[in-house]
Formats: structure tokens, sequence, C-alpha cells
């Protein structure tokens, strides 16, 4: 194998690898050595520039995005020319307003001067649990007195039952 080849495949998983944990300025920097070392009209050369336009978007770079679309949409492969006609037509898409009440706002962390702890300390407990004991002065509380009630569903099952075996041998 090529030695340029073989600088070439490590670069491009290495960016490739970055870019898919989100490192996209990282990804840029490795991506674009990678493409150094290769053909651009090959299918790998098409790759690696389709590689950095997702990278290119990720750091909100879409003219360089889109100019690299621009370059393969004229490129030999016919699958690399296909897939940059599909994401130019998104990168070129007019970009939807969305109401502020469908944003959340995330403070920057990034400065020295928020104020704002960005973590609370939780407060400690001062109450322990305790396993509530049973106490027979509060078991004589109960109140068992019948209300009558399972004496009249008991006469009413035996009729029920009485009128099922009559209605049966009838």
């Amino acid at each position: 194998m090529d030695s340029k080849l073989e600088q070439f495949t490590l670069k491009y998983q290495q960016g490739q690898a970055l870019l898919d944990k989100g490192q996209y300025r990282s990804s840029v920097k490795i991506l674009e050595e990678a493409k150094s070392l290769i053909s651009l009209s090959s299918r790998l050369g098409g790759d690696v520039q389709l590689s950095l336009v997702t990278a290119y978007q990720g750091i909100n770079k879409l003219d360089d995005a889109i100019a690299i679309c621009e370059e393969l949409t004229r490129h030999p492969n016919l699958e690399i020319r296909q897939q940059s006609q599909r994401i130019l037509y998104i990168l070129k898409a007019p970009q939807l307003k969305r109401p502020e009440e469908w944003m959340t706002k995330i403070p920057t962390t990034n400065t020295d001067d928020n104020s704002t702890p960005r973590y609370i300390q939780a407060k400690p407990v001062t109450k322990s649990f305790q396993k509530p004991s049973l106490n027979l002065e509060d078991v004589s509380k109960i109140d068992t007195k019948d209300n009558g009630f399972i004496g009249l569903a008991l006469v009413l099952f035996i009729f029920i039952i009485g009128g099922l075996i009559w209605l049966g041998k009838g």
C-alpha cells in the first residue's frame, strides 16, 4: 500500500472519529490534512470533502460548506455528485424563524463573570426515617361494630342461589 494512501486513511479515520464525537474544529483540521493527501477527483477525495462539509456546518461556516458542495456537484463520481446536490439543496434552503418561546436559553459557562454557581449544594437531611412501631392501644381503637352489610349480602346470596336452583328444576 502506498505511504501517502496510508497517511490519508489514518487522517481520514481520525477526522471521521472527531466528527462523530462532535469535535468539529479538530475534525476540520485533520480532514483538511487528509484532503491534501488524496486526489480530489477520486471517490475517497469526494468522501473526505463531504465529511468536511459536515464539519464546516458544525462550526457554522456555511459559506465554506456551500463552496465545497458546489465544487462536488461537478465531481466525476455520480454518487458524490448526487449526495452533494442533496446537501447543497439543504444548505441553501431558507432558515425558518423559530418563536422565542420554542427556545431554551442556556447560559454560557466560558466566562468568569458568571456569578451564579453552576451547582447548588444539597441541604442535609434533618429528619431520620423511623419505622412506625405497632402500638396495642391503637389496635383497641379500631371500630369492629358490624354494620349489617355482611348479613344482608349473605341473605341476598342465598335467595339468588335458591331462585336459580328452583328455576332449574321447573
